[in-house]
């Protein structure tokens, strides 16, 4: 997930660690009992396939397997790798993008989006009364966002699909109902058709056709968006990357033909920042991918101790529709 441009200044020991190693990947092995481990899994590996051959994966003790004996490692820090090595995604969020945003985010500038979002996806009456269902966030990021909705869902239970290891090892402990797997949101998604009663798209790509062969047929997807006035005071000084004003438009034609728009509710707010504040802002999103790091900072300095932004968002419900024929 990219923020429209950390709780800890560094990562823990065992992340630093981590950093630079692969974080698993999928290889054959003997099929053999193992005692599941507590947690997500136990509910979520329903939800998921074998993304080598599409057959179910059962939980094995440190990883999903399928009958195929394709293997899939559960990291140390609890999410899966379902991405091998050589499919990994070059645009992932690095490590230093993730410390930015979590900080950022923790300081609680985008807490009334959370809110609002989870006040949305509370008020859409899904799962079904009495039923657990499944929350599917592609390109979740951190998790922060997804760890909202199911506070407001109690009994649900969460899966982050995000392709950067770094977010994925903050995802993987943003909420006890919440499990993370690798994976890169172009692609067709290692979970089963009609599976999902919610799929978050915060920030993030949007991949309509795969959004609606997930969702259920009573399901819906909440899409959020920042519009033409987020962070506009900020652009110009700090490189960050201007929003498309054809940017409603692109949304309806990606998902035109899956999904038909229920409603939106614009969101805008004033922001109060300061010079760290600003500088977690440019550092999370993707300029940070073409400025140097030093330069940000600077050009952040540069605005001052306390900075006035505006925050404004578009969050957007769409509903699934019939199959075609």
């Amino acid at each position: 997930m990219t923020e429209p441009s950390a709780a800890r200044d560094a990562y823990t020991h065992e992340e630093c660690a981590q950093a630079g190693r692969a974080d698993g990947h999928a290889h054959d092995q003997p099929a053999r009992r193992e005692p599941a481990p507590r947690g997500p899994w136990g509910a979520l590996v329903e939800a998921v396939r074998c993304p080598v051959c599409g057959d179910s994966l059962a939980v094995a003790e440190r990883s999903l397997r399928c009958p195929n004996r394709h293997t899939f490692d559960i990291a140390r820090q609890g999410y899966v790798s379902l991405l091998s090595g050589a499919k990994r995604t070059a645009n992932a969020d690095s490590a230093a993008m993730v410390l930015a945003r979590t900080a950022f985010l923790e300081a609680g500038h985008y807490a009334p989006l959370t809110g609002a979002l989870a006040r949305t996806t509370a008020a859409l009456g899904l799962p079904a009364e009495g039923a657990g269902g499944t929350v599917l966030d592609a390109g979740a990021g951190t998790g922060h966002y997804l760890a909202a909705v199911l506070e407001a869902l109690p009994g649900a239970v969460g899966l982050a699909l995000d392709a950067s290891p770094h977010a994925l090892r903050r995802a993987a402990r943003a909420h006890p109902r919440a499990g993370a797997a690798s994976w890169d949101v172009w692609r067709p998604f290692p979970v089963r058709d009609g599976c999902a009663d919610i799929v978050l798209n915060v920030f993030a790509p949007r991949n309509g056709a795969e959004f609606r062969r997930v969702l259920g047929p009573r399901g819906a997807l909440v899409v959020v968006t920042p519009t033409g006035r987020h962070l506009r005071e900020l652009r110009g000084a700090l490189g960050l990357l201007e929003v498309d004003p054809d940017k409603a438009e692109r949304l309806e034609r990606t998902l035109s033909g899956h999904f038909a728009p229920e409603r939106t509710e614009d969101l805008e707010y004033p922001l109060e920042l300061s010079a760290a504040d600003v500088a977690n802002l440019a550092a999370m999103g993707p300029a940070a991918r073409h400025v140097e790091p030093e330069e940000l900072r600077e050009r952040a300095a540069a605005l001052g101790e306390r900075v006035q932004a505006t925050a404004s968002f578009g969050i957007s419900v769409y509903r699934p529709l019939p199959p075609a024929g």
